[in-house]
C-alpha cells in the first residue's frame, strides 16, 4: 500500500471530506435520536441511513474511478500527530455492505420496533434505533481509521453497542448470553490493547502507513502482534473461542442478529486484516498464517457439524455463522503462501467476495428465520412442515442463502450443504394442511431477506474488472493485481 504513500494520500483528498461525513453523520444520528426521544428516534434513523448510502456509494465511485485510495488528514495535523482517515478498496466495499444491510434491517425491524401513535413510548424502539446507528458509526470508524488506537476505540464501541443489541428482550437467557460476549469481547480487547503498546513504545507511532515504513521483524513486533491477533480472534468467535456467539446471536432479536451475524464480527476480522497486510512488512510469517488457516478449518467442521445437530432454526444458523468465519480464514495461508505471485491477488479477491457473500447470505437467513418464527410461534426444524406454502418468499430468502453459503454457481460463497438441506426438506415436506400462522407476516417484509439473499447470489455474476476495486491501494506483495 504504502511505497508511495504520501503521493496518494495527497493525490485522493480532493473528496476527503466524505470519510468525514461517512463518521459524523450516524454519529450525529445518535446524539439527535438520543435527544428527541423514542418517537423521533425511529424518522431519525431513516434520515440518517438515507444520508449515509448516499456518502458510501460516493466514497465507493471516487475509489472506483480514481483506482487510488481516499484519505483525509483530520485538523490538518499530519501523523504522527495527527490522525489519517482513509479509504482503500476493501473499506469502500465494506462501507457499502454495511450501508446497504443496515437499511434492509431498519425496514424489517420497523413492525418490530415502531411506536404506535396512540400508544405508550416504549424502552426497547428508542434502544434498537439509537443502537443501530451506533453500531454503523463504529463499524464505519473501524474501515477508515488509520491509527491502531483509533481502531481499538472503534471497536469497544462497537462492542458496546452490540451487547445491548444481544440483551434487548430482557430475557434471563438474553442477558446471560450478553455478559458471556461483554467478556470475551473484553478480554480480547486487553489483548489488543497491550500488542498496541507495545509497537507505541517500539516504534513511537501508530499510524498505520509509518508503522509499515518503520517496522522491523524482531521479537516485541512478533509478541505485539500475537497478543493483538489473539485479542481479535476472541470478538470475531473464531474456534475455539466462539462460544460467546451462537447464544448471542441465537438470543437477539432477529434484527439485531442480522446486523451481530453479518457485519459485527466482520469489524475485528477487517483489523485482522490490517495488522497481518497493512502494517507489517513483507516478511509475515507462513506458519503463523497456516496457524489460522488450521483453526479456521476446524472452525469450518465444528460449526457445520454442529449446526446440523440443532433443534431450532436460529441457532443452527448462529454455529453456521462459526464455520463461514472460519472459511475466512483460510485466506491468510493462501495469499501468504503465495506471496508476490498472481494467485496471491486471486485469493485476496475470493476471500473478500465470501466475507460480503456471507454478511448479505447471513443477513437474510436470519431476517426469514426471526419471520417464520413470528408467524409459527416457534422455530422448532421438525415441526416447519409446510412454511413453504404458508410464507413463500420468506422459505425462497432462506434457500437463496443457503444455495450461497453451499457454493452452487453462480454464489459467491462455499459449502455448506448438509445443515442448510435438511432445514428444507423441513419446509418443503408434505403436509396436507398449512400451517396455523400466530401472526401474518406481510410480503414486504418477505421481500426485505429475498432481496438481500439475491444480491448474495448475484456477487458470483460479477465481472472481473469490477473486482479490482477491491485491490486499490493493497501492498504490492499482492503480485501484479495490487496497486
Amino acid at each position: 500500500m504504502i511505497a508511495d504513500a504520501a503521493t496518494s494520500l495527497d493525490a485522493a483528498s480532493t473528496h476527503g471530506y466524505l470519510l468525514v461525513l461517512a463518521i459524523v453523520v450516524p454519529v450525529g444520528g445518535v446524539l439527535i435520536a438520543t435527544a428527541v426521544g423514542g418517537r423521533t428516534a425511529e424518522r431519525t434513523a431513516f434520515a440518517v441511513i438515507a444520508a449515509g448510502l448516499i456518502l458510501g456509494f460516493a466514497i465507493l465511485l471516487d475509489v472506483w474511478m480514481t483506482s487510488r485510495p481516499l484519505a483525509y488528514v483530520l485538523g490538518n495535523w499530519a501523523a504522527p500527530l495527527g490522525i489519517t482517515l482513509r479509504a482503500d478498496g476493501i473499506s469502500a466495499v465494506m462501507l457499502v455492505t454495511t450501508a446497504l444491510i443496515i437499511a434492509a434491517t431498519a425496514l424489517y425491524a420497523c413492525a418490530d420496533f415502531t411506536i404506535p401513535r396512540d400508544g405508550l413510548e416504549a424502552r426497547a424502539p428508542f434502544v434498537f434505533w439509537v443502537l443501530l446507528l451506533a453500531v454503523w458509526a463504529a463499524l464505519n470508524t473501524v474501515f477508515l481509521s488509520g491509527d491502531l488506537f483509533n481502531l481499538y476505540v472503534a471497536l469497544e464501541l462497537l462492542t458496546f453497542a452490540a451487547v445491548p443489541l444481544v440483551a434487548l428482550s430482557g430475557r434471563a437467557e438474553a442477558i446471560t448470553a450478553a455478559l458471556r460476549y461483554l467478556l470475551f469481547a473484553l478480554a480480547g480487547s486487553i489483548f489488543y490493547l497491550l500488542g498496541v503498546a507495545l509497537l507505541y513504545g517500539a516504534y513511537g507511532t501508530l499510524d498505520i502507513i509509518l508503522l509499515h515504513q518503520r517496522i522491523r521483524p524482531e521479537l516485541a513486533v512478533s509478541l505485539a502482534v500475537a497478543m493483538m491477533t489473539a485479542g481479535l480472534l476472541a470478538k470475531t468467535a473464531l474456534f475455539p473461542l466462539h462460544f460467546w456467539l451462537p447464544p448471542a446471536h441465537a438470543g437477539a432479536p432477529p434484527a439485531a442478529s442480522a446486523i451481530l451475524s453479518a457485519l459485527v464480527v466482520k469489524g475485528s476480522f477487517f483489523l485482522i486484516i490490517r495488522i497481518w497486510f497493512d502494517v507489517l512488512p513483507g516478511s509475515r510469517s507462513l506458519a503463523a498464517a497456516q496457524v489460522l488457516g488450521v483453526m479456521g478449518a476446524a472452525a469450518i467442521l465444528f460449526g457445520s457439524i454442529v449446526a446440523f445437530r440443532q433443534a431450532r432454526l436460529k441457532l443452527l444458523i448462529a454455529y453456521s455463522t462459526v464455520a463461514q468465519i472460519g472459511y475466512l480464514f483460510l485466506l491468510f495461508p493462501l495469499v501468504v503462501g503465495f506471496e508476490g505471485s498472481p494467485w496471491s491477488a486471486t485469493a485476496w479477491t475470493g476471500g473478500w467476495i465470501q466475507l460480503v457473500s456471507h454478511a448479505f447470505a447471513k443477513a437474510a437467513m436470519f431476517m426469514a428465520a426471526g419471520l417464520i418464527a413470528q408467524a409459527l410461534g416457534h422455530d422448532r426444524i421438525d415441526d416447519l412442515g409446510g412454511v413453504a406454502r404458508a410464507l413463500p418468499l420468506t422459505v425462497l430468502a432462506f434457500a437463496i442463502s443457503g444455495i450461497s453459503l453451499m457454493g452452487v454457481p453462480p454464489s459467491g460463497g462455499l459449502i455448506a450443504g448438509a445443515y442448510v438441506i435438511r432445514v428444507m426438506t423441513r419446509m418443503l415436506g408434505p403436509r396436507l394442511e398449512l400451517p396455523t400462522l400466530s401472526v401474518k407476516v406481510d410480503r414486504w417484509r418477505q421481500s426485505l431477506p429475498l432481496s438481500l439473499a439475491i444480491c448474495a447470489m448475484l456477487l458470483g455474476l460479477l465481472p472481473l474488472q469490477s473486482l479490482e476495486l477491491l485491490q486499490v491501494g493493497l501492498p504490492h506483495f499482492l503480485g501484479s493485481a495490487g496497486r
